[in-house]
C-alpha cells in the first residue's frame, strides 16, 4: 500500500480538524500550536496552512496566526445557493452510476450516522454524514464539481458544529433515507431533491443560530 507523503497527512488532519468543528467559526490558530499538537514539522504544518488559505478554510491573521473565517448570514446564503447548485447535480449523475452494493455501502454509513445521533455523538454525526455526502457523490465522476463541494464543505463544518453543540443532534434530521430509496428505485430526480431538502434542513439550522446573537441583542 502506498505511503503519502508527511505532509500531505498533516494537510488532511488539519482539514478533518477544520471540517469536523475541531476549531470553532473566528478561532486563532497559531503554526507552533499545530506543530506541538500533531507532534509534525514546521514546514509540514505550514504548506497544509498555505493549502487551505488557498482553499478559503482559513484566513491569514498576521504575527503567525491563522484563523477560521466567521460566517455571515449573507455568506451563508451563498454557500448554499452554491451547494443547491452543485450538489443535487452531482447525487443525480450518481444515482445513475451506483451499483445495488453501493447503495448497500450508503446504507451502512447512514446506519452508523444514526447510531451516532441516537448516541448523542457530535463527532461521529459529522463524520458520517460527511462520508454519506462524499461516497455518494464520488459516484457521479465528476472532479471538478467534487472539488468546489469539498471547499464549500470546510466553509459550513465549523458552523454546522456550533449548531449540532447548541441543539444537539436529534435537531439535525436528514434525507438519506429518501435519497437511498431514490437510489432503489432508480429515480435520480427523487435522489437529487432529497439531497436538497438535506441540504437545506443543515441550512436552516445554522441560520437559526446565526440569528441567535442578533435577536439576544434586540431582547
Amino acid at each position: 500500500m502506498h505511503k503519502l507523503p508527511t505532509h500531505e497527512l498533516v494537510y488532511r488532519r488539519i482539514r478533518e480538524m477544520i471540517l469536523f468543528g475541531e476549531f470553532a467559526p473566528g478561532q486563532a490558530v497559531t503554526i507552533q500550536g499545530l506543530v506541538a499538537e500533531l507532534g509534525a514539522g514546521m514546514t509540514p504544518v505550514r504548506e497544509a496552512i498555505r493549502r487551505l488559505t488557498a482553499e478559503g478554510a482559513l484566513e491569514f491573521r498576521g504575527n503567525r496566526r491563522v484563523s477560521l473565517p466567521e460566517i455571515t448570514l449573507a455568506q451563508l446564503d451563498e454557500i448554499s445557493h452554491a451547494r443547491q447548485a452543485i450538489e443535487p447535480h452531482l447525487a443525480r449523475l450518481a444515482a445513475r452510476n451506483v451499483r445495488p452494493k453501493d447503495i448497500d455501502a450508503l446504507r451502512q454509513i447512514d446506519d452508523a450516522l444514526n447510531l451516532a445521533i441516537a448516541r448523542g455523538d457530535v463527532m461521529g454525526y459529522l463524520k458520517h454524514n460527511c462520508r454519506f455526502h462524499t461516497t455518494l457523490y464520488q459516484h457521479a465522476d465528476a472532479r471538478i464539481l467534487m472539488q468546489i463541494t469539498n471547499s464549500l464543505w470546510l466553509k459550513v463544518g465549523p458552523s454546522l458544529r456550533v449548531v449540532c453543540g447548541r441543539y444537539g443532534t436529534a435537531n439535525l434530521p436528514d434525507m438519506h433515507d429518501e435519497a437511498l430509496d431514490g437510489m432503489r428505485q432508480k429515480d435520480p430526480d427523487a435522489v437529487a431533491r432529497a439531497i436538497a431538502e438535506d441540504i437545506h434542513q443543515g441550512h436552516e439550522q445554522i441560520r437559526l443560530s446565526l440569528r441567535e446573537p442578533e435577536m439576544s441583542e434586540t431582547d
